[in-house]
C-alpha cells in the first residue's frame, strides 16, 4: 500500500488506517476476541501501518486488544490511542464527562501503555477538549510527555480553529482527527485550510459514515439496542429514508467506476488531500480486503464533480450525533 505523511513533520503511514473501536465497542456486541487479534494481524500483513484506538472504546478493552494482537509487529506500525474522557469508576460504557487535566493525562498514558505493551505512544490525541482546562495547559503535558519518550507525537480529534491554533503555539500539533466523509463535510470551510497552512496531518474516522454510505442500511435495518447508531439522527425515520437517496445516488457512480459503494466513499476521501487518511473500521476480512483495494482506486476530475453535483442534489438529513455528543464538538 502506498504512504502517506501525516502533516509536515509527521510520521509516513499506510495511506489507509484501521479503526479498531467497533470491534468491541458502539456498534453492538463486541467481536470475538481472538477473530479481532487475527483480523487486526491480518491489516498489518496487508499493508495497514497505521492502528487507531482509545482507552474509552470498552472502556479500556479495546486497547488491551490492539496491545495483544500488534505486540509481535509493534515495530511495524503506528499506533494512536486517545485520552480525554472521564470514565465511569463502576465500569459504565457511556463516559460521564471530559477530563484533560494535566494529571489525568499523565494517569491516562501510564494505563494505555501498560495496556498497548509498549513503551511508547505514537500518536496520542486529546479525545475531545476540555474546556475546563486551557489547551495550552494540555498541550505543556503532553510535550512533557514527548520529552519523556512516552509519545511521539501530540493530536487532537473534533478541536475547532482557534484551539489549534493556540495547542500548536505551546506544541507542534502532528495530526487532527475528526469525522469526515461525504455525508459529514463541515471540516472543509475552515479547518482542512487551517490544517494545510500550519502543516498538520488529517485522519478521518468514519469515512464510510458508520456503515451507511456502504448501502448496508436500508429502511428496514433494525440496529441492536446497545448500537448506538440507533440514537443518531442520521439513521432515524424520515432521516434515514432521505440520506439513503444519497447512497443510491451514489451507487450508480460506484458502479460505473466499478467500485463498492464503500470503495467509492474512501476513494473520495483520499482524492481530497495528499495528507488525509481515512481509518474505516471492520469486523470482517473480506471487508478489510474491500476497503483497502480502495487505496489503489482513481477518481478522475470529472467523476468528483459528478460526485460533487450529487452532493449538492441530495442535502444530508439530521445532526451526526445526538445533541450530547455535538455538544462535545469543538468550532
Amino acid at each position: 500500500m502506498k504512504l502517506r505523511t501525516l502533516g509536515t513533520h509527521g510520521p509516513h503511514v499506510s495511506a489507509l488506517g484501521l479503526g479498531c473501536m467497533g470491534m468491541s465497542w458502539a456498534y453492538g456486541a463486541a467481536g470475538e476476541r481472538s477473530e479481532m487479534i487475527r483480523l487486526i494481524r491480518d491489516a498489518v500483513e496487508l499493508g495497514v501501518t497505521l492502528i487507531d484506538t482509545a482507552e474509552v472504546y470498552g472502556p479500556y478493552v479495546n486497547e488491551d486488544l490492539v496491545g495483544e494482537a500488534l505486540e509481535p509487529v509493534r515495530g511495524k506500525v503506528t499506533i494512536a490511542t486517545k485520552f480525554g474522557y472521564k470514565l465511569d469508576p463502576n465500569g459504565a460504557p457511556r463516559p460521564i464527562g471530559v477530563d484533560s487535566r494535566p494529571e489525568h493525562i499523565r494517569e491516562a498514558v501510564e494505563g494505555s501503555l501498560k495496556r498497548l505493551r509498549t513503551d511508547h505512544i505514537d500518536i496520542l490525541y486529546q479525545h475531545r477538549v476540555d474546556p475546563t482546562v486551557p489547551i495550552e495547559d494540555v498541550a505543556g503535558a503532553v510535550g512533557e510527555l514527548v520529552k519523556q519518550g512516552k509519545v511521539k507525537y501530540f493530536g487532537l480529534s473534533e478541536a475547532g480553529v482557534e484551539t489549534i491554533r493556540r495547542a500548536h503555539a505551546v506544541h507542534p500539533v502532528t495530526v487532527l482527527q475528526s469525522e469526515y466523509s461525504l455525508w459529514s463535510r463541515d471540516v472543509e470551510d475552515e479547518i482542512l485550510p487551517a490544517l494545510e497552512e500550519l502543516g498538520i496531518g488529517f485522519v478521518a474516522y468514519s469515512p464510510l459514515g458508520r456503515g451507511f454510505l456502504t448501502g448496508a442500511i436500508t429502511a428496514d435495518t433494525k440496529l441492536d439496542d446497545d448500537d448506538f447508531r440507533g440514537g443518531n439522527p442520521r439513521f432515524q425515520g424520515q432521516a434515514r429514508e432521505a440520506n439513503m437517496n444519497l447512497v443510491n445516488a451514489l451507487e450508480d457512480v460506484a458502479s460505473d467506476k466499478k467500485l463498492s459503494s464503500a470503495q467509492l466513499a474512501l476513494a473520495w476521501v483520499l482524492a481530497r488531500e495528499p495528507w488525509i487518511v481515512p481509518i474505516p473500521g471492520t469486523r470482517k476480512r473480506s471487508r478489510l480486503e474491500e476497503n483497502i483495494a480502495a487505496a489503489s482506486a482513481h477518481l478522475t476530475d470529472d467523476d468528483l464533480a459528478r460526485i460533487g453535483k450529487i452532493l449538492d442534489a441530495h442535502p444530508v438529513a439530521g445532526q451526526r450525533y445526538a445533541d450530547r455528543e455535538m455538544a462535545a464538538i469543538d468550532r
